[in-house]
């Protein structure tokens, strides 16, 4: 039900020109046969959709975790997002560094394989260097970027190709 709510808010902004400005802390989806019998797939992507569709100024501010699917969806780069922040603290990656050095080496050394995948893989710098951050900034920047940036962001124009209408996932 979120992603449905918070697809409607994002939707709603674009009808009346109101800037986005999102704070994203997800941890991801979570998998399993429940939520995939309630419709996890088809509720994110009408978020997802939203997010896409959207054409006002989009400023995201990751602030602690953006794992997977999760990440993508909340105005990441990858939908067009204007600007997109991290603070230093925050985590970036496909999944949780224990999920993932528990899939990759089967259970052996999880607690020290975890720490050198936290280094090397889970931190904003590795997304920073690929173009998924525009800047990493500390907290107590973050009022005075966003500021500028949907300042800068006033006057955006999205100049789309024309159709009646788009396909929204129903």
């Amino acid at each position: 039900d979120a992603s449905v709510k918070a697809g409607r808010f994002v939707r709603f902004c674009d009808a009346f020109n109101i800037p986005i400005v999102t704070f994203v802390d997800v941890p991801g989806f979570l998998p399993g046969t429940a939520q995939e019998h309630n419709g996890i797939i088809r509720q994110g992507a009408k978020l997802l959709y939203a997010y896409a569709e959207c054409t006002v100024p989009k400023v995201t501010v990751i602030t602690r975790k953006a794992y997977g699917g999760a990440y993508d969806v909340m105005s990441s780069k990858h939908l067009k997002g204007d600007v997109n922040y991290a603070w230093p603290s925050s985590e970036i990656a496909v999944m949780g560094a224990k999920g993932a050095v528990e899939i990759i080496f089967r259970g052996k050394n999880v607690e020290e394989e975890t720490k050198r995948y936290e280094e090397r893989f889970a931190n904003p710098m590795v997304a920073a260097n690929r173009g998924f951050v525009d800047d990493i900034i500390n907290p107590s920047e973050t009022r005075e970027r966003i500021i500028d940036d949907l300042r800068l962001l006033k006057s955006k124009k999205d100049q789309r190709p024309w159709r009646k209408h788009g396909n929204i996932p129903l």
